[in-house]
C-alpha cells in the first residue's frame, strides 16, 4: 500500500499491502453510506490478502471513525473478538450446511454492539453445495443492518456459484509487489532486511508465506528440498524417492501442525464432559461418546486440509520453477535481451539447466502435469499414487 498523505494514519488499512485501489474504494464505502452494500465479495490469487482486507474492511465499518486503529471497536474486529464481527475460517475440508445455518442465525440478530452485524467467511470456496444455498437465501433477503464478506480466490464457478456471485460487489485484490511485501516484513515483524528481501521474493509475494520462510529456517529448508526435485529426477528409483519425500514431508508438517492442537482440544472437551469423573459425573461423560467422536472426525478433516495445503504449496513451487525453464527457454530462443522476472530468482541456474534439458515443450508438460497431480489429489486421489505418477512424469529425459 502506498504511503498514507502527511499527517494521516493507514490505521486499520496498516496490513492491507499492495492495494491502493482497494483500499480506497473500501475506504469510500465506509465513509458513505450510499456506498454500501450488504453483500461482498473479495478475490484474488493466494497471498493477495483477501481476508486481510476483508477483516480490515469489517474493523473499518464499526469504527465511529472510519478505521482509524487505535479503538476498542477497531481491536477487537481486528483479533477476532468483536461481538458482532463473526469469522468462519475452515480447518477441514469443506464449510459445511450446519456451520452455514449457524451463521444465518446470528446475521439475523440485530448488532449488540457495534454498527452492523459482520459475517466474515474465509475460503468461502470451499462451502458444500447445500451451505452455498442457505447462504444464497440469506444474501437474496438480507437483514437490514447485516454486511456478509466473503472470500475467495477467483470468480470462476468452481470457487463461487454465479447466483451468490451475482449478489455481491466484488473487490478483486493482486498478488503485493515483492517490494512491499520486504517492507512489510522488516517494519512489522523486525525481519533483517536482506532476508526480507529474499523472502518475499521467494515466496512469490505472498505475504503469508514470506513471513513464513523470513522466520522459520525449517521452511527455508523445505522450499530448498522441494526445488532439489526437478533435476535429481535422472531414473525410476529417483522418481519412486523423489514422491516419498514429498508425501512424508506433507504428512510430517501436517502431524506437528495437530498434534498440540489436537491434544488440547481433547482434553478440554474431556474436561467438560466429566470424562474420569466419579459420582454424578459418570453419567454426563457416558454421554458424551458422541461428542468425542464428532471431534475426532473434525480433527482428522483437519490434519487431511493440511496436509493437501502443505503438499500443494510444494506442487505450486515446482510448477514456478518449470515455469522459469519455460521463460528462459523462450526468452534464449528469441534472443531477447529483456531480463525476465522468475518465480525463484535465487534458483535461476536450476532453470536453465532445465530449460536447457526439456525445452519449452518439456517445460510445458511438466506444468501440465504438476496441474493435473494437484486436481487428482483434491478430488481425493491417494496421495501418494498422485504424487508417484507426478514425479515419474517429471523424469528428465536420457
Amino acid at each position: 500500500m502506498s504511503a498514507p498523505p502527511a499527517g494521516l494514519t493507514p490505521g486499520v488499512w496498516a496490513d492491507v499491502i499492495g492495494q491502493p485501489d482497494v483500499v480506497a474504494e473500501l475506504q469510500a464505502a465506509v465513509a458513505q453510506p450510499a456506498s454500501m452494500t450488504h453483500a461482498w465479495l473479495f478475490t484474488g490469487p493466494p497471498g493477495s490478502g483477501r481476508s486481510v482486507a476483508a477483516r480490515a474492511f469489517a474493523a473499518a465499518l464499526q469504527c465511529p471513525q472510519g478505521g482509524d486503529g487505535t479503538c476498542h471497536a477497531c481491536r477487537t474486529a481486528l483479533s477476532g473478538s468483536h461481538a458482532d464481527v463473526h469469522r468462519v475460517v475452515p480447518e477441514g475440508l469443506s464449510i459445511g450446511v450446519a456451520e452455514v445455518r449457524e451463521l444465518v442465525r446470528v446475521a439475523g440478530r440485530a448488532p449488540s454492539q457495534g454498527r452492523w452485524q459482520i459475517i466474515v467467511v474465509e475460503d468461502a470456496d470451499r462451502m458444500t453445495e447445500q451451505a452455498g444455498n442457505t447462504v444464497l437465501k440469506m444474501l437474496e433477503e438480507p437483514p437490514p443492518r447485516t454486511v456478509f464478506l466473503l472470500c475467495a480466490p477467483s470468480l470462476h464457478p468452481d470457487d463461487v456459484p454465479v447466483t451468490i456471485r451475482s449478489r455481491c460487489r466484488v473487490v478483486g485484490l493482486r498478488t503485493p509487489p515483492v517490494d512491499a511485501v520486504a517492507e512489510v516484513l522488516v517494519r512489522r515483524d523486525g525481519i533483517d532486511p536482506a532476508l526480507a528481501a529474499w523472502s518475499a521474493a521467494a515466496a512469490g509475494g505472498h505475504v503469508g508465506r514470506a513471513r513464513h520462510l523470513a522466520r522459520d529456517e525449517s521452511a527455508r529448508l523445505a522450499r530448498k528440498a522441494v526445488l532439489d526435485i526437478p533435476l535429481s529426477l535422472v531414473s525410476l528409483a529417483a522418481c519412486l524417492n523423489a514422491a516419498d519425500d514429498l508425501v512424508g514431508s506433507a504428512k510430517e508438517e501436517s502431524d506437528r501442525a495437530t498434534a498440540a492442537v489436537d491434544g488440547v482440544e481433547t482434553d478440554a472437551v474431556k474436561a467438560s464432559l466429566g470424562v474420569g469423573a466419579r459420582g454424578p459425573g459418570v453419567a454426563a461423560a457416558s454421554r458424551g461418546a458422541g461428542v468425542l467422536k464428532e471431534l475426532e472426525k473434525r480433527q482428522k478433516s483437519r490434519a487431511t486440509r493440511l496436509g493437501r495445503d502443505s503438499l500443494d504449496r510444494a506442487l505450486v513451487d515446482l510448477a514456478a520453477l518449470y515455469r522459469d525453464a519455460l521463460v528462459i527457454s523462450v526468452v534464449e530462443a528469441s534472443a531477447g535481451e529483456t531480463p525476465v522476472t522468475l518465480a525463484h530468482p535465487d534458483r535461476r541456474a536450476d532453470a536453465a539447466e532445465l530449460a536447457r534439458r526439456i525445452g519449452p515443450e518439456g517445460a510445458l508438460r511438466r506444468i501440465d502435469a504438476i496441474l493435473a497431480a494437484r486436481t487428482a489429489v483434491e478430488q481425493n486421489v491417494k496421495p501418494q499414487i498422485a504424487i508417484e505418477a507426478l514425479t515419474v512424469a517429471l523424469r528428465l529425459p536420457a
